[in-house]
């Protein structure tokens, strides 16, 4: 069988690979050959995206809801905090899915369900190879949004980890006006944070998760017994609901460096592409971003590289926060609390998507813990330098994850 020969290939068809299709379709593109390589056409509800953003965007319509005021909730208080000219959006994974199949076929694209193995760029085609070394396809350009380690290893690794319940009422249960965006009365873990939330979609459906910023993942059924204790502490009867959904997730919050372009021809998307923050784990509003250069660059007739997705300094600014919060530097409920208590939530929200001005982080950096955060920032410098003067080569990450 001759591999066919495309423009463009997206390597993985998953939330990155989705948001790509769909911002294409958005452009006026005519004569692009485009491939989709993945062993599973994506469909349904596996997932859910929560993010923050303007409203009146393209993705709109295929929201489940959205909120203008969400709350934090500390043992202490609990603050609500007014969005605008923000707000919060949840996006679930089915109307993304069917708006990017929609697309695909539009387009023409073809579809390889198979698993890809190496993708290759001889310097004038990329070609993307099956596990036993057959060309799939071949292409001019690669977006690949497999998941992989860093291209150099982290000197903080943590991750964000959680389960969450897809809740379901007979009677009114929830307030849809209003969504629980961190909860800290939760029992904090020995080494990290840990908090719940509450996204209602109606007064009777909502998405309840425990959520942890640690080292390592919890055994067992840790996540349900969490779960419980948190619905209890909210009030909620859970035998009279019933759980008509269940998502997992782990994602890595670490200061190692991703490699967003392996090659000149090979482009990484999502978070194998550097678009998940490393000081919180959200992932969806750089993806998103990623999509958008994509494919304006292609109707543009340029090549479909995407900016960084956040600035440099913006970077350094979380591998700061992390070693605070690995080495027990600051606490972390006191920390999230602090920041949304010294500044106005949509700024707050804004640095976490990477769109403030420096000015703007010059004010988060001040109303941050002076001194716990220069122990780190000094902690973190000795740290770079003494990477700095390792053999070349020496401590790189292992091959790629599924």
């Amino acid at each position: 069988m001759i591999a066919p020969d495309v423009d463009l290939v997206l390597v993985g068809g998953g939330g990155a690979a989705s948001l790509v299709l769909a911002a294409l379709g958005r452009q006026r593109l005519s004569g692009v050959r485009l491939a989709i390589v993945d062993p599973v056409r994506k469909r349904g509800q596996d997932r859910t995206w929560a993010f923050w953003g303007t409203p009146g965007t393209a993705l709109d319509p295929l929201l489940s809801a959205s909120w203008d005021e969400v709350d934090v909730v500390t043992p202490e208080r609990r603050r609500v905090l007014a969005l605008q000219p923000l707000r919060y959006a949840m996006l679930r994974s089915a109307p993304l899915y069917e708006l990017a199949a929609g697309v695909e076929e539009r387009l023409g694209a073809v579809r390889i369900t198979a698993p890809a193995g190496r993708v290759v760029d001889d310097g004038d085609r990329v070609v993307v190879t099956g596990p036993d070394g057959n060309a799939l396809v071949r292409a001019g350009w690669a977006l690949d949004s497999r998941p992989r380690q860093p291209a150099r290893p982290g000197r903080t690794n943590w991750l964000q980890h959680f389960r969450g319940w897809w809740l379901e009422a007979d009677a009114p249960v929830f307030d849809p006006g209003r969504a629980v965006l961190m909860d800290f009365r939760t029992p904090q873990p020995a080494r990290g944070v840990s908090f719940g939330y509450v996204l209602p979609v109606s007064d009777r459906f909502a998405l309840v998760e425990y959520t942890e910023f640690s080292p390592a993942v919890l055994d067992g059924d840790a996540y349900d017994a969490a779960l419980r204790a948190y619905a209890d502490l909210i009030g909620l009867d859970l035998g009279a609901l019933r759980v008509r959904e269940v998502e997992d997730g782990v994602i890595p919050m670490t200061d190692g460096v991703f490699d967003a372009r392996p090659t000149p021809r090979v482009v990484r998307l999502g978070t194998a592409g550097g678009a998940t923050r490393p000081s919180t784990g959200f992932t969806f509003s750089a993806m998103a971003r990623q999509a958008e250069d994509v494919a304006r660059a292609l109707a543009d007739g340029r090549p479909p590289v995407p900016k960084p997705p956040y600035p440099a300094r913006h970077r350094w600014m979380d591998a700061v926060q992390l070693r605070a919060l690995d080495r027990g530097l600051t606490d972390g409920v006191a920390f999230f609390d602090r920041l949304f208590d010294r500044n106005p939530a949509e700024r707050v929200l804004r640095f976490l998507d990477g769109t403030t001005s420096w000015a703007e982080d010059l004010s988060l950096m001040a109303s941050s813990p002076l001194l716990p955060m220069t122990r780190a920032a000094a902690g973190d410098a000795v740290a770079r330098i003494s990477a700095g003067r390792r053999p070349r080569g020496s401590g790189r990450a292992g091959p790629a994850g599924g």
